[in-house]
């Protein structure tokens, strides 16, 4: 088995809970809200939720937050901008807006796990222009060009 990575936090309230996995093979990390008080989330609306932790990715990784398919499917409920990237650099608190995409007010709870962490590796590229591209058999086919034959 791979030696995990290490990522250095630094909790900012003492509400703040460390991230957690559902299981021992679980992807992501459960993120929770750092709240002394339920919040309201009304339809379609979006509420900033902190998680009162601040992290420190290593390089040549980035944290990758989800929404849980418990809170999302249940309740309607998920990040607002669908999936957050929060780079190395980036030293602040961890904030989830959540989005209520239903019909009927939610209540977040001091506590509750609002999201998942997923730390991914990425590359590092450089873009080069160029007047024309390298051809392939799909060519410029776009939206269900490889769907139902």
């Amino acid at each position: 088995m791979e030696q995990p990575v290490m990522i250095r936090f630094r909790r900012v309230s003492s509400l703040a809970r460390i991230p957690t996995r559902g299981s021992v093979k679980a992807a992501g990390y459960d993120l929770y809200a750092a709240l002394d008080q339920p919040v309201i989330i009304e339809p379609h609306k979006t509420v900033k939720i902190d998680t009162g932790l601040q992290f420190e990715i290593p390089d040549g990784y980035f944290a990758a937050i989800y929404a849980r398919s418990g809170i999302a499917a249940k309740e309607g409920l998920r990040p607002a901008n669908c999936t957050g990237v929060c780079d190395s650099d980036y030293r602040g608190n961890y904030i989830v807006a959540l989005h209520n995409d239903s019909d009927t007010a939610r209540t977040v709870e001091p506590g509750e796990r609002i999201a998942q962490m997923v730390v991914i590796p990425y590359l590092s590229v450089c873009f080069e222009e160029s007047s024309e591209l390298s051809g392939t058999e799909r060519g410029e086919g776009g939206f269900g060009s490889t769907g139902r034959k």
